[in-house]
């Protein structure tokens, strides 16, 4: 049965706590892992019932597990959003988001600063369905609608964008889909629900990667898509249901464990990257420092209006060009060198040569993937800890 104490009322962190539980017979205090693939029915009238909907009950781990339900039930809550679908992984929620809204004959918009593998679906994999798509410039606002036509049907965007960091007006930019008839999809991986809530904007459709932040300590795989109710039970719920995209139950536990403590990391970390993205500003050797949190950042009065912090991210341009950028890397003992991110561990990638590599240099010189360019993303370490050891890299760069 539901949790009797969960009210909407409660805090984010109250929420990211309790938010969603469902317990057993047995009371257990932490969420309990339910790692079975089908259920049982009392009768063969029930298990009809549920096949058609008329029972609530769960039928089988591809289509619903009460401990992948927890989740989706926690992530609703601290996104603001009806409903939530999870998936296996966060690139599964994005291809199915896409899918579950185009049709052949249809057009999507999209902003062109994406991670390689969003970039890919909407770049080469829709068209092969007869999907066409457009590619534009996401902070021109001008280009949003100058790229509608008459079968455009989704605006997609990252904001902020990997790996370059660039914040994309996604109040303004959901005005522009709602006037042409058209849902709105963000990937909202960078800045985390702990400082963005893009329903609350205007967005018909949030995307994760659940691999990041939320896990936060490089465990598991997952993803998540949350809308409205209608939206996902028109445009995703059967597509999951039929095509198999599912999270594990025992990631979705794992999962559960990492959002308990997901606005401890995200503040923690935050608070790191913005000193140490101070403190890169000011070294000779970077050459371009991008960050949220800083007034210099090309988007500073969007982000004051849409977010509630920066990012853990941060972006820099080591002068020297690739030789410099692996020089830093190699140079790095804290920082190692991956390319995920959101974890506790400090992490760092060079875009160029791993994200974004199958781009050819201009493509990339269109995304402001420079060869030069380093993606940190900050960990628990003590901040002073990490500013000597990108001291060292950039003193060997």
């Amino acid at each position: 049965m539901a949790d009797p104490h969960s009210t909407p009322k409660r805090h984010f962190e109250t929420e990211l706590v309790h938010g969603g539980t469902l317990r057993s017979q047995f009371a257990e205090t932490s969420e309990a892992l339910f790692l079975t693939q089908g259920h049982v029915y009392e009768s063969a009238e029930q298990c009809e019932k549920r096949f058609i909907g008329e029972d609530p009950g769960y039928i089988y781990a591809r289509f619903s597990n009460p401990t992948v339900a927890m989740f989706e039930k926690r992530m609703a809550l601290l996104e603001g959003a009806e409903a939530a679908r999870a998936t296996a992984t966060g690139m599964a929620a994005v291809t199915a988001a896409l899918m579950g809204l185009l049709r052949a004959g249809d057009h999507i918009v999209a902003a062109r600063a994406l991670f390689g593998s969003c970039r890919y679906v909407v770049e080469e994999h829709l068209p092969r369905y007869g999907i066409e798509s457009t590619l534009i410039d996401g902070t021109d606002l001008a280009a949003w609608r100058a790229a509608i036509r008459p079968n455009t049907k989704v605006f997609f965007l990252e904001s902020p964008a990997n790996p370059t960091l660039e914040v994309i007006d996604i109040e303004a930019v959901a005005a522009i889909a709602k006037s042409a008839g058209a849902k709105l999809v963000v990937d909202n991986v960078f800045a985390t629900p702990v400082w963005q809530k893009p329903l609350a904007l205007g967005a018909d459709c949030v995307t994760y990667s659940a691999t990041k932040h939320i896990d936060g300590q490089g465990r598991c795989l997952g993803g998540v898509i949350l809308a409205s109710e209608e939206f996902i039970n028109t445009h995703i719920h059967t597509l999951l249901r039929q095509t198999g995209p599912a999270m594990s139950p025992f990631n979705a536990w794992v999962l559960l464990k990492g959002l308990e403590t997901l606005s401890l990391r995200v503040e923690r970390q935050t608070r790191s990257a913005s000193l140490l993205a101070d403190w890169l500003a000011d070294q000779k050797k970077v050459t371009r420092l991008i960050f949220p949190g800083r007034k210099d950042h090309p988007q500073a009065e969007i982000i004051a209006r849409q977010m509630g912090g920066p990012s853990t991210l941060i972006a820099l341009e080591v002068e020297g060009g690739k030789a410099a950028a692996f020089r830093f890397l190699n140079a790095l003992r804290i920082f190692r060198i991956s390319n995920n991110l959101g974890d506790a561990k400090s992490l760092a990638v060079h875009p160029a040569t791993t994200t974004h590599q199958r781009f050819t240099p201009d493509v990339r010189a269109s995304m402001g993937v420079g060869d030069g360019l380093v993606r940190l993303s900050v960990g628990l370490e003590h901040p002073d800890d990490l500013k000597a050891d990108l001291a060292e890299a950039l003193r060997v760069a």
